[in-house]
């Protein structure tokens, strides 16, 4: 079982999520400036980090959870995969999925990263 922290601004996605990573420790925040916070906090194994938030956006976030763990895995989830996605990948992110996603590509990705749920 992993331990996740999803970053989204909008609680359908932080809901829908949620309920995709049954069996998995779930931490949410709802902007990157909470995800700095949180991952500090938390220390979760891997980060959902949506890329256009208020505050924060992804790429800020993305960074300075880095310079906190430079070995954190995160993924980063938009719809703008196309446009944002490099940049995200530019600022450290593992992966990028793409919205809308699937219960098995979210799991598959995630276990990548961190192993199979325990």
């Amino acid at each position: 079982m992993a331990k996740v922290l999803i970053v989204d601004d909008d609680i359908t996605v932080r809901d829908v999520l949620k309920v995709m990573l049954n069996g998995h420790v779930i931490v949410e925040a709802t902007n990157g400036s909470d995800a700095v916070k949180y991952f500090k906090i938390f220390k979760p194994d891997i980060v959902l980090m949506d890329v256009m938030m208020p505050e924060m956006d992804g790429v800020q976030a993305t960074k300075k959870i880095l310079e906190i763990d430079p070995n954190a895995k995160i993924i980063a989830i938009t719809a703008f995969a196309s446009s944002k996605g490099q940049e995200m990948l530019d600022a450290g992110s593992v992966a990028v999925l793409e919205k809308p996603f699937t219960r098995k590509s979210i799991n598959e990705l995630i276990g990548k990263y961190v192993g199979p749920k325990s």
